[in-house]
């Protein structure tokens, strides 16, 4: 079923100079502070983190390698408009139901082809997928890492209570032109670790 659109007034959205764009804009509309959160560099994420986010690739074939099974997502929230496609999401392992990743992704709908927009707005497959099957030429340019100490937004969609450093990054999706198809967060959970 496709999301119901918010109202656009409602869409102020954050700078994407912000290194935690756009996680900062879906805490922001739900009027939540951010977790503890830092930047850092790849040599300090440890294995296996450090495998699955440092690369170029998408990460839904990279986690799905990883755990030899395929992903769906469920979205947790959504802001839509016109103008703009905003998601949470955990990716779910399709067999265990086990969380893999939680996102937080603004999708240019707009820069995608007619049947891509569709299959997104469908809200089950990850955007890996569709990326795959409807043949969209685009690179996957990581801007960062980064740590953080789950709150309980991130402890409700990973199904654990630890206080322990969570690890992902901030990746750009663009089109040939240069132009972004998918801002993203992308985070991990401890799970990772015992996989």
């Amino acid at each position: 079923m496709a999301p119901s659109k918010s109202d656009p007034s409602l869409a102020l959205v954050a700078e994407t100079t912000s290194f935690w764009y756009p996680l900062d804009y879906c805490y922001q509309r739900q009027n939540m502070l951010l977790p503890k959160l830092e930047q850092v560099e790849p040599d300090q994420i440890p294995e296996p983190f450090r495998s699955l986010v440092v690369h170029q690739k998408d990460m839904t074939p990279t986690l799905e390698r990883f755990h030899d099974d395929e992903i769906y997502i469920e979205v947790l929230h959504r802001d839509y408009s016109d103008l703009h496609y905003f998601r949470e999401v955990v990716l779910k392992l399709e067999k265990s139901h086990l969380p893999v990743e939680f996102g937080a992704i603004r999708i240019f709908l707009e820069r995608f082809p007619k049947e891509a927009r569709e299959a997104i707005l469908k809200e089950h497959m990850p955007l890996g997928h569709i990326l795959e099957v409807f043949k969209v030429e685009h690179t996957s340019c990581p801007i960062g890492y980064l740590r953080m100490v789950p709150d309980p937004l991130i402890k409700k969609a990973f199904g654990n209570s630890e206080n322990t450093w969570l690890y992902g990054r901030r990746n750009r999706l663009s089109n040939p032109k240069g132009e972004s198809l998918a801002e993203i967060i992308e985070i991990l959970p401890e799970s990772q670790i015992n996989a």
